[in-house]
């Protein structure tokens, strides 16, 4: 089993023609994911990557039955694409794309708010790697033979040390079950506390890492989350311990501006709450070795 995308999901990619998502389906269609087709307006009607094209998501999902979709759509445009799946019916969605106004996002989540919890789109993103659940489906950007299938969850904001962290795994013998990336943006679709909740209702998934970084108070309310509702272990990791107040890194959302926004506060919360901290990315492999003997 694994929380979001398997075997059974059938995506579609919006900004299918473009030459990123040409890109980056090639590779998903290589992994065994079932692209089913993809959107992108003015080009209905034609075939790409010999998977048809529709000119709208709601035609996509009628023709298809997908479930799934990634966005590649330019920055512009993308807030338009997420709420387009929205309206779709698509249930799960990861928005790769860089860039959108932090402005679009609040719009997006102003317009989630009309749907019921059982029926809104559960978004990824934007500025994030995607998904992945080994050996069952690829859903993003990362490279997929450094995740191994196995029963350990990763949630983060960071892609590469998301990949850092399945490769420490891997190399330990200790796969994934999935592997999701929440984005770097300030304002993102779906929090750690979301996705610690789907892992720790997950029967084949032992253990968490959740990897952080400064700005912002997700990480501590996902501390939280596991103090008070989880009983599998999680492992995290807040990246910027050495970044100074006021600095931003390269996430729109990674910049210290308010008491508990900070690595070292943030690493102090995750601790307080009894979460298994990794002193370094380095560090990533054994110390999830560890925990898991522990069980």
């Amino acid at each position: 089993m694994a929380i979001l995308i398997n075997e059974n999901s059938k995506v579609i990619v919006q900004g299918f023609t473009g030459q990123i998502g040409t890109f980056h389906s090639r590779d998903m269609i290589h992994y065994g994911t079932d692209i089913s087709g993809g959107v992108t307006p003015g080009k209905g009607g034609t075939r790409h990557l010999d998977r048809p094209v529709f000119d709208t998501v709601k035609e996509a999902v009628a023709a298809t039955g997908a479930d799934t979709s990634i966005i590649f759509i330019p920055p512009p445009f993308a807030a338009d694409g997420i709420m387009e799946a929205a309206d779709a019916g698509i249930k799960f969605c990861a928005c790769i794309t860089d860039g959108i106004p932090a402005h679009d996002m609040i719009r997006v989540k102003r317009y989630m708010r009309r749907y019921k919890a059982e029926d809104k789109l559960v978004l990824i993103g934007p500025n994030c790697a995607g998904a992945i659940s080994p050996g069952k489906a690829m859903l993003g950007i990362m490279p997929g033979h450094i995740y191994m299938p196995g029963r350990v969850g990763i949630i983060g904001r960071s892609g590469t040390l998301g990949y850092e962290a399945a490769s420490q795994m891997k190399a330990l013998g200790i796969g994934v079950s999935t592997s999701i990336g929440i984005g770097g943006d300030a304002i993102n679709g779906s929090s750690f506390k979301d996705h610690l909740a789907r892992f720790e209702e997950d029967p084949d998934t032992d253990a968490v890492v959740m990897i952080g970084e400064i700005g912002g108070p997700q990480e501590a309310e996902g501390a939280e989350f596991y103090r008070d509702n989880m009983k599998k272990p999680v492992i995290g990791y807040i990246a910027g311990l050495t970044a100074p107040k006021g600095k931003r890194m390269g996430h729109a959302g990674a910049i210290i501006s308010a008491f508990g926004e900070s690595a070292a506060e943030k690493v102090e919360i995750l601790q307080e709450c009894g979460v298994t901290v990794a002193p370094s990315p380095a560090e990533f492999g054994p110390v999830v070795q560890k925990v898991l003997a522990s069980l």
